[in-house]
């Protein structure tokens, strides 16, 4: 049902002058749709509550999966620990595939709806694999001591993890896209909306991971891990029919006859190739002659090479053998998102933290509440959804006006403001937690028990709740600025793309951790000796870690700052 805008409409922010007829979009059945009876906030209540569903699901999964891998599995930590990263690094990259799938071919909201049946057919599956009881068990002095899960469960379990991933992949970039796209962005209140929709969508998406860290890990630990990955499944079904009852409401780009973005853009990085020894004279009068464009002049300027795609070697202005200038410029705001792209990494790798090695710190800390009730140590992940919870709100309604009335934009502060602001916070929370795991070694150094990892050492697990409480401070900056930005900064057509582009960062980030992780494993633990990240937490370092984690994001950060006073938005604003 979607289609691709008009090329001219991703450059150009104009007021309508008449609320009735949205331009450029149609309802499910292809009519002209009027703006009060369509879109805005009445259809984005029906797609965030869809992603608070599908977090919930998600995170009923991720958040204690390393305790699944090092209990019932029987992984040890840092093989845990790396597959945690592989699978979450696969979940992120994966929404590039999904969004060119949207974007090219299905339309966002077929690629949800086929996603969200396979995203329940996969968590059935794990479910069916929690639930195979194990077979293979070792009998000592007639009692049974291990037991190991058959080979079938554990294929049947990775294969269903990784299904997750690939529905996920097709989900994840097309909801939010789809939410936005509810907002015209030609109408001025309906631009402030979609300003403040990325703030509320952040906090839709975290009270789904909030209800799951609450219930589904206390689930998991206590009770049943078959219950706990079955209730993520019935609630992805219901999410799928909330999904599908806003449907007469939701907003549809209207299809257009003309290139897609992706056939526009590739052929600019074509074109400029192919006319790689056009002399530099040619490209200057051309360009004199198309002026500044739709970009501002400084924009223009950049990445000059691809102004080659203006001309032909023959001189011909035949249509076919040329770019226009919107074309150019179009491939050029992609190729600005690169070094921003680039930088972020580090801070991916900091993020990766909280659902690993985060946990398997809680797990040797005392967790007891009272005489009887011990938290499991993945809840405390729910303090990041807290935080943001808590922020949100106060940055949507205290801050941004504050801001607003000093700086005179829409959103307060600009989008790269906002996301360095999250990364600075991001050491923060690294530094934080080195000493926090200082004390936590000495404590065991204390109490004589560095060399019993199963022991709970004296020290309450509240210990760790400022490394999580920044994180989700950091979130509120970081996290929510790299969905507006990736949104607003590509292409109308390609803004599945766009958002993709922001999860692949998290998706690459895994992987480093998981390689960094893989690196400091061998490194430090040579000649038999416990390494940094040592399954006896007691005995390695992972304070060390946590330093040299802080140490690569304040480089990082540094190199982010650099692009992004050198970044040139696609519409007026400053860094």
């Amino acid at each position: 049902m979607d289609a691709t805008g008009s090329a001219s409409n991703y450059s150009q922010v104009e007021t309508p002058l008449v609320d009735g007829v949205v331009d450029g979009f149609v309802d499910f059945k292809g009519r002209p749709v009027v703006r009060s009876k369509s879109g805005g906030w009445r259809s984005a209540y029906f797609i965030i509550g869809v992603e608070v569903a599908e977090r919930f699901a998600y995170y009923g999964i991720s958040s204690n999966l390393i305790t699944y891998l090092t209990g019932p599995l029987g992984q040890s930590t840092a093989t845990a620990a790396e597959n945690v990263n592989a699978w979450s690094g696969t979940a992120s990259l994966l929404p590039l595939f999904g969004a060119f799938v949207a974007d090219a071919f299905l339309g966002r909201y077929r690629t949800i709806f086929i996603a969200s049946l396979l995203y329940t057919l996969a968590l059935g599956l794990l479910t069916v694999s929690a639930l195979i009881p194990f077979s293979d068990c070792e009998t000592i002095n007639g009692s049974t001591s291990t037991c190991s899960p058959p080979q079938f469960q554990v294929v049947l379990f990775f294969v269903s993890l990784y299904l997750v991933a690939f529905a996920q992949g097709g989900h994840k970039p097309c909801v939010q896209a789809f939410g936005a796209d509810q907002f015209d962005s030609q109408n001025p209140e309906e631009l402030k909306s979609k300003s403040s929709f990325f703030n509320w969508w952040y906090l839709g998406l975290c009270g789904g991971p909030l209800l799951a860290l609450g219930v589904l890990n206390y689930i998991q630990d206590n009770f049943s891990w078959g219950l706990g990955f079955g209730i993520p499944c019935i609630v992805m079904g219901l999410a799928l029919l909330i999904f599908v009852s806003g449907t007469t409401t939701y907003r549809f780009e209207e299809k257009v006859d003309e290139k897609s973005a992706f056939v526009r853009i590739g052929q600019v990085f074509v074109r400029a190739f192919q006319n790689r020894k056009t002399p530099s004279s040619s490209i200057s009068m051309e360009e004199e002659a198309y002026g500044t464009g739709t970009l501002p002049h400084q924009g223009s300027q950049q990445f000059r090479f691809l102004n080659k795609a203006l001309v032909s070697p023959d001189g011909s202005k035949e249509e076919g053998k040329i770019c226009s200038l919107n074309e150019v410029n179009e491939a050029k705001a992609v190729l600005r998102l690169i070094p921003i792209w680039s930088s972020l990494l580090a801070f991916a790798v900091v993020f990766a933290q909280f659902s690993t090695l985060f946990t398997k710190q809680g797990f040797t800390m005392d967790r007891s509440i009272g005489s009887s009730l011990e938290v499991p140590a993945a809840t405390l992940q729910s303090f990041i959804s807290i935080t943001v919870v808590i922020l949100i709100p106060i940055y949507d309604r205290i801050l941004v006006p504050l801001a607003r009335s000093i700086t005179r934009k829409p959103s307060g502060i600009t989008m790269l403001q906002r996301i360095g602001t999250g990364i600075f916070i991001s050491i923060l929370s690294m530094i934080v937690s080195a000493v926090v795991e200082i004390k936590r070694l000495k404590t065991a150094e204390e109490y004589g028990l560095l060399d019993n990892p199963s022991a709970t050492i004296p020290m309450k697990i509240w210990w760790l709740l400022p490394q999580y409480l920044l994180t989700g401070a950091a979130d509120v900056f970081t996290m929510v600025g790299l969905q507006e930005f990736f949104y607003d900064q590509v292409p109308m057509e390609l803004r599945s793309i766009g958002l993709a582009l922001y999860l692949s960062i998290f998706g690459v980030g895994s992987f480093l951790s998981s390689f960094l992780i893989s690196v400091v494993e061998k490194t430090t633990g040579g000649d038999g000796g416990d390494s940094w990240i040592s399954d006896n937490l007691n005995r390695g370092h992972l304070d060390y870690f946590y330093w040299l984690l802080a140490g690569i994001s304040s480089v990082a950060f540094l190199i982010y700052l650099y692009f992004a006073k050198s970044y040139i938005y696609n519409r007026q604003t400053t860094f």
